[in-house]
């Protein structure tokens, strides 16, 4: 009975998405749906998207890996990936704009950090207006990129800061 259960759940799980229904935290949600919180911006919702590393990123190999002067366009997903995932995404998170060009498809823990490049718990739709915009943070991810390779700061350092606020994270870093 064991393995009539289990195969009748594999089943189920491979045909969600024909259904229109996606897998979270053991319930199914119609697609598109609600399903993150704005409330966390210029965040994103921890509970969708807490970031993700690239596991071939570590601080051993950053002389090999993001310190390597145009390593990130080797890992970068391509636009069909991203562009797809950013519509679902901004109708999960309720956007009432729904242009794809008023977001940028970011990486929570950007690649110039070892972020994990096509993992959706790492992907947002991060608004291009308000206080804090996509442009400021890529900025902020530059300068942490810059610390980690000279030495300032460890990428450990660096990962946890940009994740816990990356609008304090210079400052919490002491790079301001």
């Amino acid at each position: 009975m064991n393995s009539l259960r289990r195969i009748t759940a594999a089943a189920a799980c491979l045909l969600l998405p024909t259904a229109g229904l996606v897998l979270t935290a053991g319930t199914a949600h119609a697609a598109g749906s609600t399903t993150c919180s704005q409330s966390h911006l210029p965040l994103p919702d921890p509970s969708c998207q807490p970031g993700a590393f690239n596991r071939d990123v570590t601080q051993a190999t950053i002389g090999s890996t993001i310190c390597v002067s145009g390593w990130t366009k080797t890992v970068r997903p391509p636009a069909s990936y991203t562009n797809k995932l950013k519509a679902q995404q901004i109708a999960a998170y309720g956007y009432t704009d729904t242009d794809p060009a008023s977001y940028e498809e970011d990486h929570f823990v950007p690649l110039e950090l070892g972020g994990a490049p096509r993992d959706p718990k790492n992907l947002w739709p991060e608004p291009r207006s308000g206080n804090e915009q996509a442009s400021d943070k890529d900025q902020v991810e530059n300068k942490l990129k810059q610390a980690v390779c000279n030495g300032t700061v460890t990428l450990d350092a660096a990962r946890s800061a940009i994740v816990t606020d990356w609008t304090t994270a210079l400052a919490d870093l002491g790079l301001e």
